[in-house]
């Protein structure tokens, strides 16, 4: 399997978030990428970096007044007076992203709030390069498979599922796994994205909620008390020609192996029937019983019967990063993952 990273991705190092009215660590630091990495070489993974593709790949899914704002905003926040360091909103429009017409505004203040959905994904002087590697990482993985390969596995950092077409949200900038999928649109009529995040990726159910040729399945914990909330009820299932491309499958705090197991089948079995050519797996490890989002229970065993029915599929397959965060097993949730994928 092609491995892919950009040391480049290591620039963006995010100070803090709020979290619950509290400001905390920034989880979403270079340390994970580095576990993940160091697990990869142990391995006996060869390391590729990738080459700088541009921003057609992401104008391809985020909206041109969103790219704007991602490569400029961190310049216009710092000649505010009295700004902060990092750029964080503290005002967001009602009812974004729901369609209720509104007016888009001019200051800096004003666009950092229409486009970041939350406080956990602060702006700084390096963040556009880093979310720009990430991107790379993911598009490079994606060509792979253009060169034959039956899969490829993108360690991206920043991660993406949670960005919309014109929003950042939950650590995430721009969505490399509907990037990915985008890319893969290119030589296949039907891509699936299976996201077994932890969190629900409310981003990449966003961006083709309304589309039939991209089907978007989603295992995560369950958001009536987690994040991201307001997303990831089984009873969204897209709309207009989308209607029923969309498929969420979300679980009791705390569930384990089986339950995972029991919506991976599933989910499988939706696929089976979408009979797509091609998948991307948007891969969470937070989901594991140590990580510190203590949403789910899943083990590094576990891990890998996951990556086994993944691979069962049979698919060209480009596996993108999302979250799992620094503890003593996410290298082996990695590997395990990998592995079984390859059985």
């Amino acid at each position: 399997m092609k491995f892919v990273f950009s040391p480049i991705q290591s620039e963006h190092y995010p100070a803090h978030f709020l979290s619950s009215g509290a400001t905390k660590p920034n989880p979403e630091t270079p340390e994970r990428a580095d576990i993940l990495l160091e697990a990869g070489r142990a391995s006996g993974f060869k390391i590729t970096e990738p080459v700088n593709y541009g921003l057609a790949p992401a104008a391809a899914i985020h909206t041109p007044e969103y790219l704007k704002f991602l490569q400029g905003i961190y310049d216009r926040w710092r000649q505010i007076e009295g700004a902060s360091e990092e750029v964080i909103p503290n005002v967001h429009p009602n009812g974004r992203p729901h369609g209720i017409a509104m007016g888009y505004p001019a200051s800096a203040v004003g666009q950092a709030g229409y486009h970041m959905a939350d406080t956990a994904c602060p702006i700084s002087e390096t963040t556009w390069r880093s979310v720009m590697a990430s991107m790379n990482t993911a598009v490079h993985a994606t060509r792979q498979l253009e060169d034959g390969a039956r899969a490829a596995y993108a360690l991206c950092r920043p991660p993406g599922h949670h960005a919309f077409a014109d929003m950042a949200g939950g650590f995430c900038y721009l969505n490399n796994s509907a990037i990915a999928a985008q890319e893969l649109r290119q030589d296949h009529e039907r891509v699936v994205i299976l996201d077994v995040d932890l969190h629900h990726g409310n981003g990449t159910q966003g961006i083709f909620y309304r589309r039939d040729d991209v089907l978007t399945i989603s295992i995560h914990a369950d958001p009536e008390h987690f994040y991201p909330f307001y997303w990831g009820y089984a009873s969204e299932r897209g709309e207009g020609a989308g209607i029923g491309y969309n498929l969420n499958f979300p679980l009791d705090r705390g569930s384990g192996d089986q339950p995972f197991l029991a919506a991976l089948d599933s989910a499988c079995t939706q696929i089976d029937a979408f009979a797509p050519s091609a998948l991307v797996v948007a891969l969470g490890l937070d989901a594991h019983e140590s990580d510190p989002f203590a949403g789910l229970a899943v083990t590094t065993e576990g891990f890998g019967e996951i990556g086994k029915v993944i691979g069962r599929l049979a698919l060209p397959s480009v596996i993108v990063q999302e979250g799992g965060y620094a503890n003593p097993a996410l290298g082996s949730n990695l590997v395990s993952f990998l592995e079984g994928f390859s059985a």
